[in-house]
């Protein structure tokens, strides 16, 4: 993979479009990318890995982490365009992430979804693939032939994370190369036999519950009948060896006894049956006896009331007969009541209507008050003509009023404008006045702003220099301490070993055994072993020494890391401060600030001042055109007034004929409407009387004659005959029930069975049903005990079976158990025939880690001087710890192994970029060998002095015998004259930009 073309626009710190060509930096093999902290130069990497991979690297993807530079305008896109050779083909890949731009029509925004495009160049022109992120991202990730993690450790190699790999723990080593090498599979594989032991375990347990659940249900079933006190119940824990035997011989004996118990409750029941049905047929025919006997008695009891009511039968036969000729009068009756009472009222109705006429019409007929209502109607018709005039009149005062109050608000209006025209040329003088005032107010702020910046980035530079200049102080100090104690720490080690190498004949002594061979010699046979001289030094006393002389070191390297941080932090602070001091630059800050805030707060106004000579502007021209049409209107409004007035005084005239002494039309309109209705109200009443006479009249004939033909002497006598309905209903029930009850009786009194059983003894129905009770009671406890009996030994029988059926099925799912335990413990690494205790995962990994190791061991003989070697251990770890992943380096000049966490801060880098440069090359083979003609290093070259710096860029040059090129992300000054092509990324204050250069150009 080579890289030829990156541009950027609005992404992270880049505001406009960048171009990156990466063909001419790649033409001397190594390029360096510089600039100032913050510039931008880790983004340049994040946008080659967003391109390919629509994501940065995984530590600066935080959520809600914008793409966008705050510093482009909205309208601008942030897009990056990346240009590449991969497996042979060139592409070019654009993409756009989400985000938001301007609407189109109105305001406010609206958001674009993350679009990303691939074309591939033909070598004549570019065609179009696809525009699917899905599908782009499958061809690019299948070209490249690695994920998006082992691209940011193989091609953008961050020295950082190797520094910590080479001191981390073996558990962290193995998630860092189980990213990169993809070894979830063989951790899967684990998981899955974990997950199947633990399957088949609950499987087995699971066996053996429904086995004990069985036997427990053997046991229930079983109850207490059979006396199984001789065997033992089966035992209660999963897996037990005589689980089945005891269940098998319990089970037998349960059915046994069950059985036997059957028999007896089934001789019992068939005793029982027989006596419950003579006891039933008893009961049953002294039931009968009793009932025949009380129906004789209750008939014979019935027929004597029936004799004692015979005088009451004949008196309700003869009311009942009166009523129903009663009855034929009553439609006469009511007939007359209701002509009667509408008489009442029409009369009372006409008195009231003619007490309210006037005198001369109290005693007129209906043809008399019918032509005076005619007349009335006529003149109240006539008034609606005068009812418009009076509407126009009132309209006219209303106008009137409102040309009144127009005409006296038209002239304050003129003396108010007359008055402003005579004050504008003063206060349009004041207004421009204080524009110019706000104007030159800005304009001293934006002068100061510019000065203010730059001021305050120099004080807070200075600060920092000095922060570190004292902590640089402190920290030199702090070093030197540590220095002279790793010495003495070192010497005092050296002492012990010395004084242990002189006395280790009589440690090999102590482990001398009686006719065994010697480790030295080969004899067995001791006749003068070596004794400890005093004060012998022994391996505890020596490795305790020597523990201590690393910690010492390992404080002493620390120390020495941490001054060269703050060295180079107080120069790059240096560099950015210049050469004033602190206090001076305070104080010219807090003067730029004070001028800056004064000017700034006059400023403020500049847009107010302009708004209000605006407005005032806009004003005067308004109230001079005003002025010029105020005279034409109160003319327009005089001629007016004259017309309404002559207009009014007509109407008025003609008004106050019509009214007659009202005072308004309406009012005279409602004395007519009321004398109207008075009249109209008084004729009607008088022809409802008329009406009502004639009909009460009617109403007495037909009474009269239907009271003779009903065969009543007197009107009053068919009165008093009328019985309610409800009444007769009542009577007429009565003798219905009585000729029921005769019927009734007859029937009954000619029953053969009722006399003769009337002329037996009493019968005694509650002994003989308590005695069929109790017969019954015995049958249902005996047909429960047999119930009982027989369902005890089918479900005993059934559970038997159940029982062996599930202890068959229990011998496979152990077999199976012990299998897959075996498997998954030997994978896991907790086995005890898996010596180190290492996991598969682990165990494939420490194979990559051994060839990642030679790899890197390579180019650290070379940075090192050919001191120094990366060795892959699998040493089994001490505790519960893990083996497989150790890794250690050999120091050629002390022939000694030891662990990569007691390097310097110079071997570190050594170390970790040997590392990173070997891991790449692994990964490259396992991802198919794919050419990796482009790698960026990112940082760490600070640590190194000039000697070190040379070796590793002579080993960074050698990559260019496998045609790649080496981009160098870092601050150190001196690479700038070391290293030609150059790629400077310049903050600016709108910004930053990308420039490309080599070492003989200037600024």
């Amino acid at each position: 993979m080579r890289l030829h073309r990156l541009s950027v626009t609005a992404f992270g710190p880049f505001a406009e479009p960048q171009e990156i060509d990466f063909d001419a930096l790649s033409g001397a093999g190594i390029f360096l990318l510089h600039g100032p902290t913050g510039a931008g130069k880790t983004s340049v990497l994040d946008a080659v890995c967003y391109a390919l991979y629509g994501s940065v690297p995984g530590p600066r993807q935080a959520p809600g982490t914008s793409l966008r530079s705050d510093h482009a305008s909205a309208d601008t896109p942030t897009e990056v365009t990346l240009e590449l050779t991969a497996g042979g083909r060139r592409l070019e890949i654009t993409r756009r992430p989400e985000q938001d731009r301007p609407k189109k029509r109105g305001t406010g925004t609206t958001k674009d979804k993350a679009q990303t495009w691939l074309r591939e160049y033909d070598g004549e022109r570019w065609l179009a693939l696809s525009r699917s992120h899905q599908e782009i991202g499958e061809e690019i990730e299948q070209l490249l032939g690695m994920s998006r993690e082992q691209f940011c450790q193989v091609v953008l190699l961050p020295q950082g994370e190797f520094a910590k790999f080479l001191r981390a723990d073996e558990a962290a080593r193995g998630r860092l190369l189980g990213r990169l090498f993809d070894t979830r599979r063989f951790a899967a594989v684990e998981t899955l036999l974990g997950e199947r032991r633990r399957a088949a375990e609950a499987k087995v347990r699971a066996g053996d519950e429904k086995v004990l659940h069985t036997a427990q249900r053997l046991a229930q079933a079983a109850g207490d009948g059979a006396d199984l006190r001789a065997w033992p119940m089966p035992g209660h824990q999963p897996g037990d060896p005589g689980l089945a035997e005891a269940v098998r011989a319990w089970a037998a004996v349960a059915r046994c006894s069950a059985r036997e118990r059957l028999a007896v409750a089934e001789y019992a029941l068939a005793a029982v049956e027989g006596r419950h049905a003579a006891a039933r047929r008893a009961a049953e025919e002294a039931r009968e006896l009793d009932r025949l006997q009380r129906r004789h008695a209750e008939t014979t009891w019935r027929a004597a009331l029936l004799a004692e009511a015979a005088p009451e039968r004949e008196r309700v036969r003869a009311l009942l007969d009166r009523a129903r000729r009663g009855a034929l009068v009553a439609p006469a009756l009511e007939l007359r009541g209701a002509a009667s009472a509408a008489h009442l009222a029409a009369h009372h109705a006409e008195s009231a209507a003619r007490a309210e006429l006037p005198p001369a019409l109290k005693e007129a007929g209906t043809e008399q008050l019918a032509g005076v209502e005619q007349g009335l109607r006529e003149a109240l018709g006539a008034l609606g003509a005068a009812r418009r005039d009076e509407q126009r009149s009132a309209e006219i005062g209303r106008e009137r009023a409102d040309l009144e109050r127009e005409s006296r608000a038209a002239e304050e209006a003129h003396l108010e404008s007359a008055e402003w025209l005579e004050r504008w040329d003063a206060t349009r003088a004041e207004l421009q006045e204080r524009a110019d005032a706000a104007q030159q107010a800005a304009t001293l702020a934006e002068q100061l702003a510019g000065r203010l910046e730059p001021a305050r980035m120099h004080l807070n530079a200075a600060r920092r220099r000095d922060e570190f200049a004292a902590e640089a102080e402190r920290t030199e100090g702090e070093l030197l301490t540590l220095r002279e104690e790793s010495a003495a720490a070192r010497e005092r080690w050296l002492e012990l070993k010395e004084a242990r190498l002189r006395g280790i004949a009589a440690e090999l002594a102590e482990a001398l055994v009686a006719g065994e061979a010697c480790a030295v010699c080969g004899s067995a046979e001791h006749p003068e072993p070596a004794r400890p001289a005093p004060g012998h030094v022994d391996r505890a006393a020596e490795d305790a020494a020597h523990a201590h002389f690393e910690r010492a070191e390992q404080a002493r390297a620390a120390v020495e890391r941490r001054l060269a941080a703050t060295q180079k932090a107080r120069t790059e602070a240096a560099a950015a401060a210049g050469d004033a001091t602190t206090g001076e630059l305070l104080a010219l800050t807090s003067e730029l600030s004070a001028g800056h805030a004064a000017a700034h707060a006059e400023a403020a106004g500049l847009h107010t001042a302009r708004e209000r000579l605006a407005r005032a502007e806009r004003e005067h021209a308004s109230r001079s055109a005003d002025w010029q049409g105020a005279e034409r209107q109160a003319a327009a409004r005089a001629s007016r007034r004259e017309a309404l007035d002559r207009e009014q005084a007509a109407l008025e005239a003609e008004l106050a004929l019509v009214r007659d002494g009202a005072p308004t039309v309406a009012a005279r309109a409602r004395t007519l409407e009321d004398r109207v209705r008075i009249v109209s109200g008084s004729a009607a009443a008088l022809r409802r009387a008329e009406t009502t006479a004639a009909r009460l009249k009617e109403a007495d004939d037909q009474l009269a004659d239907a009271a003779f033909k009903a065969g009543f002497d007197t009107i009053g006598e068919a009165a008093d005959a009328v019985l309610p309905e409800y009444e007769r209903t009542a009577l007429q029930h009565r003798l219905d029930a009585w000729q029921a009850e005769e019927a009734m009786l007859a029937d009954r009194l000619g029953e053969s069975d009722t006399a003769a059983a009337a002329a037996l003894p009493p019968a005694a129905p509650e002994e003989a049903e308590a005695y069929a009770a109790r017969a019954a009671a015995k049958l249902r406890t005996a047909g429960s005990a047999f119930d009982a009996a027989r369902f005890r030994c089918e479900e005993l029988d059934r559970l038997s079976r159940q029982a062996e059926h599930e202890l068959r099925a229990l011998g496979p799912l152990r077999e199976a158990y012990d299998r897959v335990a075996r498997l998954a413990g030997l994978t896991a690494g907790t086995s005890a025939d898996n010596e180190r205790k290492m996991r598969l995962e682990a165990y494939v990994l420490a194979a990559r880690l051994e060839q990642v190791a030679a790899a890197a061991t390579v180019r650290l003989l070379r940075m090192s001087g050919g001191r120094y070697t990366l060795v892959h251990s699998d040493a089994r770890a001490s505790g519960r710890g893990r083996s497989g992943l150790g890794l250690h380096v050999v120091d050629a000049w002390t022939g000694s192994e030891r662990d990569t966490a007691t390097l310097s801060g110079g071997e570190t880098f050594f170390a970790s970029l040997a590392l990173a440069l070997g891991l790449a090359d692994v990964v490259t083979d396992e991802a198919g060998g794919m050419r990796l003609d482009t790698l960026f290093i990112d940082e760490g070259f600070g640590s190194l002095d000039d000697q070190a710096l040379d070796e590793v860029l002579d080993v960074l040059d050698s990559l260019r015998e496998r045609d790649r090129s080496v981009g160098i992300v870092s601050h150190v000054a001196d690479l700038r004259t070391r290293v030609q092509a150059q790629l400077e990324i310049v903050k600016q204050r709108g910004g930053s930009v990308v420039r490309h250069r080599t070492a003989a150009l200037t600024d």
